[in-house]
């Protein structure tokens, strides 16, 4: 009993839920637990449920059965480390509906930490490739050879230099471990399987129909090719052209919009008089720094939590330092994550109220969004009934690899934001789907033999998905749609509209131009 007690005040004792709360990685400092402990309270919070048992379409957001999700759990979420079933809903649709064209946004996969915590050792990670070493994924030996070949391909701007591997057996900062290669071979491998019946893609794809973009840090190239390799193994490298993204927001050549800015610098300053305004959190903080015999500024800059996230995903002991060195020694407590998780959360709930964040995100993914709707808008006129196809075909798979700060603004213009924090390779899909031809008439009587009804050509639909979930009716675009009413997927013409128009009405304006350039009053 008394056993039971203490595991039960483990579950409580962290009382949080993992929040969206800014555009930088700003998670948890959490405790390490055993594979087994961690089993176990999985099964607590969720009642008991097996990992590989699969999940209804309609529960997008997961309830947990308890008043305060423990955030180890969610920690582990976060992580996402590639060793369960998981249940993806992406390819799925009425019967007889055709598949068109899939978009992917995704998060690179697990890293090593951005930032170093002075007087501390850096966790001891390797990441060079082995598919003999865990995790592994039954494609990773074929893929390292396959990137081998990588010189035969088409590179944008400088990314021809940017190695096509994780390649350090100390790992350098922000590199990509094979945790992270593994999550997207795994991803690509899911969207491989969800799509085949539905033949995307022709066995002899054009160099047109497949689209691939990452900005220039090696962990969102690798991570892309890794996904790309999952969902075409062994592709034609000479077919393929990785295109090269200079901005995080995936702008394009529309990045320049100051109000976009000004709604930033607005919520960081809400975020920073909240915090300073936390004396517990101040209190808190300064007590981590003297057992490290730091100044609270230089552990505050040190973002200790980056680095106290990737030893928690790669199960090692957090780090602790002796007594002495102008420190008390010791380890980081239970305690301190909980003052700093409970602060977060308040942070949450002022940012919802406040709205600035969501503003700036409407300006700052607009472009990317845009150019999502033109893609649709194009292979849906090629797709027209009588058309000639185009010589080369359309652009009906496209990939962006991207960071955590370009897939939370996504999520928060697209009205999720009840969806959790992007985790390592996190995905957000795009389907466009067309249903089949109707009758429009029936032939009058008497008419000859030659005389047919005419066929209406089908509508066209759009799905949107999140780590495999359907969250299309959780949009702002298709909240009010009513699927029961003949119409059981979302039409694009609302997505359309919300991008041209509609989704500028949260900062009174009617256009992207209007709302980037117009003067503060």
């Amino acid at each position: 009993m008394l056993a039971r007690n203490r595991f039960l005040l483990l579950v409580v004792v962290g009382g949080a839920v993992l929040a969206i709360v800014s555009l930088s990685l700003q998670f948890l400092n959490l405790i390490p637990t055993t594979p087994i402990a961690e089993e176990r309270l999985l099964q607590a919070l969720d009642g008991g449920t097996g990992a590989g048992q699969g999940k209804s379409r309609k529960r997008v957001f997961p309830v947990l059965h308890t008043p305060d999700p423990n955030p180890v759990s969610e920690a582990y979420g976060y992580c996402n480390t590639p060793n369960r079933t998981e249940q993806a809903w992406e390819g799925h649709s009425p019967v007889d509906y055709k598949l068109l064209s899939v978009q992917v946004m995704i998060r690179h996969g697990d890293r090593y930490p951005l930032y170093y915590i002075p007087k501390t050792k850096r966790p001891a990670i390797d990441c060079t490739l082995s598919p003999s070493r865990k995790p592994s994924h039954p494609q990773l030996g074929s893929f390292i050879s396959h990137m081998g070949q990588g010189g035969r391909g088409h590179w944008e701007s400088t990314l021809g230099s940017v190695p096509r591997l994780p390649n350090h057996s100390a790992c350098e900062m922000g590199e990509l471990t094979q945790t992270g290669v593994v999550q997207h071979l795994r991803n690509g491998q899911l969207l491989r399987q969800a799509y085949k019946r539905h033949k995307l893609l022709p066995s002899d794809w054009s160099p047109r129909q497949v689209w691939v973009e990452t900005t220039g840090k090696s962990r969102t190239l690798q991570s892309g090719l890794s996904l790309l390799y999952g969902f075409l193994p062994d592709f034609d490298w000479t077919k393929l052209t990785v295109r090269h993204q200079w901005s995080t927001l995936f702008c394009g050549s529309a990045c320049d919009c100051p109000a976009r800015n000004r709604y930033l610098e607005e919520e960081q300053r809400r975020q920073y008089r909240l915090r300073v305004a936390d004396t517990e959190l101040e209190r808190t903080y300064a007590d981590m720094a003297r057992t490290l015999g730091l100044l609270t500024r230089q552990l505050r800059a040190a973002n200790p939590i980056d680095s106290l996230l990737c030893h928690l995903c790669h199960g090692l002991p957090f780090p602790c330092v002796p007594t002495g060195d102008a420190g008390t020694g010791g380890c980081l407590t239970v305690g301190q994550f909980a003052v700093i998780r409970r602060q977060q959360l308040e942070d949450e709930v002022d940012r919802r109220r406040v709205g600035l964040y969501h503003k700036y995100a409407i300006l700052a993914t607009h472009p990317y969004l845009n150019r999502t709707a033109t893609k649709m808008e194009r292979v849906a006129r090629g797709n027209e009934a009588g058309r000639r196809p185009r010589a080369g075909g359309e652009e009906v798979f496209t990939l962006s690899s991207a960071h955590d700060v370009t897939v939370a603004p996504l999520l928060s213009a697209l009205g999720l934001e009840e969806a959790k924090f992007p985790r390592f390779a996190a995905r957000v899909v795009f389907e466009l789907w067309k249903s089949p031809a109707t009758a429009q008439a029936q032939p009058k009587k008497g008419a000859g033999k030659g005389e047919r009804s005419k066929a209406k050509d089908g509508e066209l639909f759009i799905r949107v998905l999140y780590n495999g979930e359907d969250v299309t009716f959780h949009t702002t675009f298709c909240r009010s749609h009513d699927r029961h009413a003949g119409q059981p997927l979302c039409p694009l013409e609302k997505f359309l509209s919300f991008v041209r128009r509609d989704m500028f009405s949260v900062v009174n304006a009617t256009s992207y131009q209007e709302a980037c350039y117009r003067r503060p009053r």
